[in-house]
């Protein structure tokens, strides 16, 4: 079986041979190719020569054959299964495609990636090494996406910390990708779990050695309203001061009934607003028809959401009087 034989084009395929043993684990120099006897029936050849190769052997067993490119000149290993079952893709063609597409969107095709075969290595512009699906390349080079290189990014990420006193520890614990776990480095040492956009923007504070709200001790509540109408609604909220956002914030009409039904002090502002979204995240995910368009209540109670059905009363005090017993974080 003389596998290097082929018209006149195959030299002009001799520059891909360096390079192709990184794209196809059944990719190897044709010499090296175990040949193993056996006929190679018509229907193989009929069916190989509709798909773009030429059969030129039997190979390694009894399940392989190996298949030269009609294209390219590139031969590879293929099952015969997959010969006649399936499109078998030339290898080094397959290269180019990547190594093209890669240029295109101003990336170098290092190699395919061994573990998976939709994605494949490059060299960013910046000269850092980057993992991407091929489909992804498609979309940057068509414009509809920019590549990101992550080391590039988590270095912008930490100098927005340093800036402003604060080091970048990593991803945020509790898994929102809008946050960050960050490390108080110019002041107290706290860490802290802070909103990439607020960094960039400086707008927020140490929860444990700031001067403000987040860091002054703060009450979760909740609080009963009637409407005109003789509705009645609930409120889950946090304040430094329930009593005077009742009264001097809520309340539109000073005759509407209305009432603090519970407070649960918090060690600070920043604990009480972490708690409080929490809460509201169970109950608009359990009770999605107990949320009060703001429409109803609009000219009454000067709030544009957390108010509640007064059906989740009870729930909702009974989920206070739990963090009410629970010991203080230290």
């Amino acid at each position: 079986m003389n596998l290097n034989s082929h018209p006149s084009h195959q030299s002009s395929s001799q520059p891909q041979q360096k390079n192709i043993l990184s794209v196809h684990p059944d990719t190897l120099p044709p010499e090296q190719f175990s040949s193993y006897p056996g006929a190679i029936h018509t229907h193989w050849q009929e069916a190989a020569h509709a798909k773009g190769f030429n059969i030129t052997g039997r190979i390694r067993d009894r399940y392989h054959l190996a298949l030269r490119c009609r294209s390219c000149g590139h031969v590879h290993a293929s099952r015969i299964f997959n010969l006649m079952s399936a499109e078998p893709q030339c290898p080094a063609c397959m290269l180019q495609r990547l190594e093209r597409d890669a240029e295109s969107a101003g990336l170098v095709h290092l190699q395919r990636d061994p573990e998976h075969r939709h994605y494949s290595f490059y060299r960013a512009a910046c000269g850092h090494e980057v993992r991407r699906q091929h489909e992804m390349v498609k979309r940057i080079l068509a414009g509809k996406v920019a590549l990101r290189c992550e080391t590039c990014h988590a270095a912008t990420e930490a100098s927005e910390a340093r800036k402003r006193g604060w080091m970048l520890l990593g991803p945020d614990p509790e898994g929102d990708p809008s946050y960050r776990l960050y490390a108080h480095a110019a002041g107290c040492g706290a860490l802290q779990r802070i909103a990439r956009a607020n960094m960039q923007t400086g707008r927020f504070e140490c929860s444990c050695c700031g001067q403000g709200w987040a860091a002054a001790h703060s009450y979760l509540y909740a609080m009963r309203f009637t409407l005109a109408n003789g509705r009645e609604l609930v409120k889950l909220g946090y304040s430094r001061d329930p009593e005077s956002r009742l009264l001097h914030q809520l309340r539109i009409d000073r005759a509407m009934p209305c009432e603090i039904l519970r407070t649960v002090e918090m060690a600070s502002g920043h604990q009480a607003i972490r708690t409080e979204k929490a809460l509201h995240a169970r109950l608009r995910a359990a009770h999605p028809e107990a949320v009060v368009d703001p429409a109803s209540y609009r000219g009454q109670i000067r709030v544009r959401s957390e108010i509640y059905d007064a059906t989740l009363t009870p729930l909702i005090l009974s989920m206070l009087h739990g963090i009410g017993t629970q010991p203080a974080a230290a």
